[in-house]
């Protein structure tokens, strides 16, 4: 029997070709969309739905009752289906809390790790449309350890001694540093922390103290506004003692030296009084 000859087989036409492609096309999208469908579906059963909640970390200011009523009604989905970022978002909108981390703990449990705030000084903002230099208040918050404004009742903190700072909106961080070395050094010289500090919208500073006196530091860099509160410390309580008297208020705005009024002390010269009749 012979062998049939070999006949080259005819290369399917372009469009063929292409409908085969677009066919298969669809068929793998048909197939990956039944499969999304499919685990949207098992994502929803009640066998996935979350358990429990594990939350870790800082819990001082919140109890389990505090984050039940503020986080919950904002998680939605399944263990499968919730979106993390959505949850941490929940989490973070709790009061006093700066930052959460939310992890999924299989099968059907979520981790909750927290970081709370921490006080660091009472915050005022200037009311709106008011000189930058004005004493309006519009509205008192509170800055944490980082610098960070945060609004929470300030009710929780009425029992702490914080400081109040005061100045234009995104001056909290260099506020709070300037803050911190200023007490340093009124505690160290003085023997009294600083009350309040107010930086204006000109860039002036002016620090109260625990005992009541008030002193315009005046304007300038950090170290320059340091280095003159610092020789002010080092020689007021040298010229009070002299008098006998305490610091009511001190001008550290002179080149040469500064302004200081004490409690009873005044520097004008006595009236005399004119004999009738004298010119």
């Amino acid at each position: 029997m012979r062998n049939a000859p070999y006949a080259p087989q005819t290369p399917l036409p372009p469009d063929i070709r292409v409908m085969n492609g677009v066919a298969a096309v669809l068929l793998l999208g048909v197939v990956l969309a039944g499969c999304a469908l499919t685990l949207q579906w098992l994502a929803r059963q009640p066998v996935f739905a979350i358990r429990s909640i594990l939350v870790e970390g800082d819990v001082s200011r919140n109890s389990a009752a505090s984050l039940r009523a503020n986080a919950l009604p904002r998680l939605s989905g399944s263990f499968l289906s919730m979106n993390l970022q959505t949850a941490r978002e929940a989490f973070e909108a709790v009061p006093w809390v700066r930052r959460a981390t939310v992890q999924r703990v299989w099968p059907r449990q979520l981790r909750v790790q927290l970081e709370e705030h921490r006080p660091a000084a009472l915050w005022e903002t200037k009311a709106e449309g008011a000189d930058a230099d004005s004493d309006a208040v519009a509205e008192s918050l509170l800055v944490n350890s980082f610098g960070e404004v945060f609004q929470a009742n300030l009710g929780d903190v009425e029992d702490e001694d914080l400081p109040v700072l005061s100045g234009p909106q995104g001056s909290a961080p260099r506020m709070l540093s300037m803050w911190r070395q200023l007490e340093a050094l009124a505690r160290q010289k003085l023997g009294e922390s600083v009350d309040r500090l107010d930086l204006s919208g000109r860039g002036s500073w002016r620090l109260s103290l625990e005992k009541g006196g008030v002193v315009e530091l005046g304007r300038g860099d950090e170290a320059e506004v340091l280095a003159r509160f610092g020789r002010f410390a080092g020689t007021v309580a040298q010229v009070a003692a002299r008098y006998q008297s305490r610091p009511v208020s001190a001008d550290l705005r002179h080149e040469q030296g500064y302004a200081l009024r004490l409690a009873g002390v005044s520097t004008q010269a006595p009236k005399t009084k004119t004999k009738p009749g004298s010119r």
